[in-house]
């Protein structure tokens, strides 16, 4: 099951000093819940948020988290899934939840996989052991995994492959291949009787036209999502936000629209201002054990030694558990229950696995707050002002 309702769109302002963008806000009803949209998706790749329990997703808001299809057929096993019914009562998370299609994870084994018309053969990155998937397997897979939002499997379009730059002939081939994956996608997925709903990819590289072309034969098949897949594969950032500008917004408005695999915050806010409903990236928590953190006024490297005896909170705006301790007050309102960055500074030095557990929660407060504000904003009319002070506090520097 699947409902989209669009609630409200970005306009121009009275006195016409702005413009307006496609940004809007809308509820998504899935089998699992409804979610409010613009929204932010953590990625549990293997059935969990990397360092963050279920309780604390729940408490910084998070409403819909991804789980890998390709890693969770490598391990625990589709046996292990249908035991439990599937992968929210196996993770103990009751909210919907959105698996990729292994396209991705295709992509980045390179020359361990060989594609051809029919899916992609592979050694198995866990045991070596020689495997095939298909569109076919790839629906088997998300229906055993019973996640709300099944994604088509596809070939995710390469930028760049040891120096080599993908050109037009080679993208179109491969989005023409992902077209036809569409194709039986779909029909496995009805054949499956699959309750949950099936999203397309729009594929086409860095081209304007094949994104158009691709886009166009998805909408014929009438997905009831869709979403924009083979960005942020190493390509400049400039030439991602070109193709972020050209595709989101031309499709069907009243679909759901998702940016996979993006990004930073200005990418998010850009992206809500193109038209995208939801994202996911592995970013907050990939960053936050490396030891950088987003904050409001700008990113904090946490290994720098100007930290180790500062006194502040990551972010004296923010209300997470690392920032506001369990009382939820900001330091900027007179909370003092938050850890010190020259905790965190600590922690990090001496690999203590708490720090990047509280740099995790903090992250992905950080970005689920960002995405709650946009709502408001766009609830209020007050994008664009939104958008102008957004910019000015991440240029203002921690």
């Amino acid at each position: 099951m699947l409902k989209f309702d669009l609630l409200a769109t970005d306009a121009p302002s009275a006195d016409g000093s702005y413009a307006g963008s496609h940004a809007r806000r809308g509820t998504l009803t899935l089998n699992h819940g409804v979610v409010q949209t613009p929204i932010f998706m953590p990625v549990g790749t293997y059935g969990t948020v990397k360092g963050v329990m279920p309780r604390s997703l729940e408490e910084m808001g998070a409403q819909i988290i991804l789980g890998n299809t390709f890693h969770l057929w490598m391990r625990p096993g589709l046996d292990v899934m249908a035991q439990f019914g599937g992968l929210h009562q196996f993770e103990k998370w009751n909210k919907p939840i959105l698996t990729d299609s292994g396209g991705f994870q295709v992509w980045s084994l390179g020359e361990m996989r060989k594609i051809s018309e029919e899916g992609v053969k592979f050694s198995s990155p866990v045991n070596g052991d020689k495997l095939f998937l298909t569109p076919e397997i790839s629906m088997q897979i998300q229906t055993t995994l019973n996640s709300d939002i099944v994604m088509q499997f596809d070939e995710c379009t390469p930028y760049d492959t040891k120096g080599h730059i993908t050109t037009e002939r080679e993208a179109r081939n491969s989005m023409e291949l992902s077209l036809r994956w569409a194709k039986r996608c779909q029909a496995e997925f009805a054949r499956l009787a699959n309750p949950n709903a099936l999203f397309g990819i729009v594929q086409g590289g860095m081209f304007e036209n094949l994104r158009q072309e691709s886009l166009d034969q998805l909408v014929e098949m009438d997905f009831p999502g869709y979403a924009v897949g083979g960005v942020s594969v190493g390509e400049p950032k400039d030439e991602m936000l070109r193709i972020m500008a050209h595709t989101p917004h031309k499709l069907p408005a009243h679909k759901p629209r998702y940016l996979m695999g993006v990004g930073t915050p200005e990418d998010l806010v850009q992206g809500v201002a193109e038209g995208v409903d939801m994202f996911d990236c592995v970013m907050p928590t990939r960053n936050a054990r490396n030891g950088t953190l987003f904050t409001r006024y700008g990113d904090l490297k946490i290994r720098n030694a100007r930290h180790k005896t500062d006194e502040q909170p990551l972010d004296v705006t923010c209300s997470c558990h690392a920032c506001a301790g369990t009382s939820g007050v900001s330091y900027a309102n007179g909370g003092r229950d938050g850890f010190s960055r020259a905790y965190l500074h600590h922690l990090d030095r001496c690999a203590e696995m708490l720090g990047p557990m509280l740099a995790s929660i903090h992250n992905l407060h950080y970005f689920l707050n960002l995405m709650r504000e946009m709502r408001e904003a766009l609830d209020a009319g007050t994008f664009g002002a939104f958008r102008a002070q957004f910019k000015a506090d991440r240029a203002r520097g921690v």
